[in-house]
């Protein structure tokens, strides 16, 4: 145990006291925003870039149904009425490069329901989106004025319906308490990606480890002292430890960030506010604003200290379950380039895993997430998921026994390819291979 301990110091101590894991776990909670900020970034420049296309409207209906398709960004619609599209191609020629496209809108639209687009390149799809809609929406209007009813438009807006469904569950002492799918929702999908990353990224990192040591050789001087399977053991165990204080050094600093925001912004706002009489009244009515209460209420009725040690307790088995895959089939091979060909398999496992802790957003506790909940290789992110639902406590603790019942069989498996395949060198090594060696 003490060569073990040892082991596991030395890999824990060498990955936490480099600059750059410093840098990076305190940088990485930044870049996990920056991330989600692209999309936004990127629609923005793609919704401004460039000069606005324009699209030449012919409607044959003399209805001047062209004018209800409306400029958006990146995108203009001239409407020609009474112009022949008998030949939309000549009509695109004549134009000399000036317009993009050519927009048809037949005689007969009403009945066909059909208008056609012609263009050199196809057209996107948000393009397409907004023709229709702009067109739907006002040839819905004729077609509710040709009825003859007077005010029929106005009687359907005012018959439409739009019911808020709120969300009410019961504790275990039967009190009342507002929730909501979509936080819950938020909560489970950041969770699930975080075991993802993390399983993954530090399994990939054991599995270097043990092809850089095995390819200069120091693992033949370290066997020498100590058994294999401490050797493997302790590297897993190590950098586990690293992926847990880097978690635990991101929730430090997400509630310091968190407390030291609300601090000075709210006393900010509470200095601005008592000198303010404008700012005391639009307290005063957001005060009696239900909604803002609501969303407190559904923020504040998840259990986040239940949900985080769920998370740890998942995050350690599957970590083991996967790192241990990595550690053997990091052993087998003598070069990283190598070892694709077991490691692929593995990592499709994981994102299977992804995907269908996804898919399980819509239905947490349908059939497909309750057995992918179930079977180990994917039960450390789909369990993520659906943890804010209130998982009963039945499927939680068979899905943590199935899992570390798992990880300690493939720990195993493992340490027995890897006593083989750390000193084995410049040979090929087969499925066959493994499965000679673990028997």
């Amino acid at each position: 145990m003490n060569r073990l301990w040892l082991i596991i110091q030395r890999e824990y101590f060498s990955i936490v006291g480099k600059k750059s894991f410093i840098i990076m776990t305190i940088l990485m909670p930044f870049v996990i925003v920056l991330i989600g900020a692209i999309p936004a970034v990127i629609a923005y420049f793609n919704d401004n870039a460039g000069e606005a296309e324009t699209y030449s409207v012919i409607d044959e209906t003399g209805m001047n149904y062209a004018s209800a398709i409306t400029d958006i960004d990146g995108y203009h619609f001239a409407p020609l009425t009474g112009d022949s599209a008998a030949k939309p191609r000549e009509f695109f020629d004549k134009a000399g490069g000036a317009i993009a496209g050519v927009i048809i809108i037949p005689k007969d639209v009403m009945t066909t329901n059909q208008i056609s687009i012609y263009s050199e390149n196809t057209i996107s799809m948000g393009l397409k989106s907004h023709i229709n809609s702009c067109i739907n929406d006002t040839l819905t209007a004729v077609k509710i004025a040709s009825y003859g009813v007077p005010d029929l438009d106005k009687i359907i807006q005012e018959a439409k319906v739009d019911v808020s469904v709120n969300s009410i569950r019961w504790d275990d002492n039967g009190n009342e308490e507002i929730s909501s799918s979509e936080i819950a929702s938020i909560i489970g999908m950041f969770l699930a990606l975080i075991t993802y990353m993390f399983v993954l990224m530090y399994g990939a990192m054991i599995m270097n480890s043990v092809i850089e040591e095995k390819t200069n050789r120091i693992v033949e001087v370290v066997v020498s002292s100590c058994k294999p399977f401490q050797l493997m053991m302790g590297k897993i165990i190590g950098v586990g430890l690293v992926g847990l204080t880097q978690f635990l050094i991101w929730v430090v600093l997400i509630l310091g960030i968190g407390t030291i925001i609300s601090l000075v912004f709210g006393s900010a706002a509470a200095t601005s506010t008592l000198t303010d009489p404008q700012a005391m009244e639009a307290i005063a009515s957001q005060a009696n604003d239900d909604s803002f209460a609501t969303i407190m209420q559904s923020v504040m009725s998840i259990n986040y200290a239940y949900i985080l040690l769920c998370f740890v307790i998942y995050f350690i088995g599957g970590y083991l379950l996967y790192a241990s895959l990595f550690a053997g089939f990091g052993s087998a091979v003598d070069e990283a380039s190598d070892a694709s060909q077991f490691t692929t398999p593995v990592i499709l496992l994981m994102v299977v895993a992804l995907y269908a802790g996804i898919a399980c957003i819509e239905n947490p506790n349908g059939q497909m997430a309750v057995w992918c909940s179930m079977i180990p290789f994917t039960s450390p992110v789909v369990m993520m998921v659906r943890l804010p639902y209130d998982v009963p406590f039945w499927q939680l603790a068979l899905s943590i026994f199935l899992l570390f019942a798992t990880a300690a069989l493939l720990v195993w498996v493992s340490a027995r390819i890897y006593r083989t395949g750390i000193l084995l060198y410049g040979k090929k090594t087969s499925v066959k291979d493994l499965i000679r060696w673990i028997k």
